[in-house]
């Protein structure tokens, strides 16, 4: 298959970047329908339906070993999700996906040996300790500040597990029994949460908006994006994915930050995109 040109890869990842966003504003939005951990429910399931038709993971003999790798990194994707669409009940989408932010950014300083990564670990830190609850400006709730660096920590865990399993599965595989696994982890704990309250057939379908959104199509997208763009060109455009989150809670759901907050999403943004700058080369 040819390879996209660049243009068209840079394209992809922005586009799956608003749409993850997107999908996160409209999630917010239907909070006082439905419960976040009801919701993450509805989109696990959905997007592990729309995965598994399009990928057909059955059709690929796996072993023991290879479907616990699945379980992991699925177990790890659902309660990334959970505890991210906790926290942006309680606090601005911007300031969530930052504190998130955290958790790939410290698994990529805590393996260097680099003096360079002192400075970005002191940005990190700094833009952290701006946005803490401790900080009568930022006036966080410390709950959803919590939920949102436990979800940092699952995504840690989920690119962690998620190169076990690429590496023993092909990746549509990986990604649609992970996908599996993630619904099948947090659907009875969603219900044990009262994730059932609120839910009615009216809901069902901007859950499976929801879904597609922040799931089906942004992952397709970066598929696409893959192909051509280097590993360090595709970090980086990530690297700005707070600031697109702040400036998607701005538009849609009209979340205005404060300087403070701002200035601490830029902190975090510049550790991240420095590390990546800086990251020795790897094949």
């Amino acid at each position: 298959m040819q390879r996209p040109p660049a243009f068209i890869a840079l394209l992809s990842v922005v586009i799956a970047m608003a749409s993850i966003q997107s999908g996160a504003s409209l999630a917010k939005t239907l909070f006082q329908q439905v419960t976040p951990q009801g919701l993450t429910m509805l989109r696990l399931l959905f997007a592990a339906l729309i995965l598994g038709a399009l990928f057909r993971p059955w059709r690929t003999p796996v072993t023991r070993k290879q479907l616990g790798s699945m379980f992991y990194y699925g177990a790890s994707l659902g309660g990334m999700n959970l505890l991210f669409y906790l926290s942006l009940q309680r606090i601005p989408l911007g300031v969530a996906v930052a504190f998130e932010f955290t958790g790939p950014l410290a698994l990529a300083l805590v393996s260097s040996r680099r003096l360079i990564d002192l400075l970005w670990v002191g940005l990190a830190i700094a833009g952290i300790a701006l946005l803490s609850p401790l900080q009568q400006a930022s006036n966080l709730d410390p709950t959803g500040v919590a939920f949102a660096l436990g979800a940092g920590a699952c995504w840690a865990l989920y690119i962690l597990f998620g190169q076990r399993a690429g590496k023993e599965l092909p990746g549509h595989v990986a990604a649609a029994g992970g996908m599996a696994a993630a619904a099948l982890v947090v659907t009875p704990i969603a219900l044990l949460m009262g994730g059932a309250t609120g839910l009615n057939t009216g809901i069902l379908p901007l859950a499976l908006v929801v879904a597609v959104l922040s799931s089906a199509l942004p992952y397709s997208l970066e598929m696409v994006a893959l192909k051509s763009l280097p590993t360090a060109a595709f970090s980086i455009l990530m690297s700005l994915e707070p600031v697109l989150a702040a400036l998607s809670g701005w538009l849609f759901i009209d979340e205005r930050l404060a300087p403070i907050q701002w200035t601490a999403i830029g902190l975090i943004v510049a550790a991240s995109l420095g590390s990546t700058l800086t990251a020795p080369k790897r094949s």
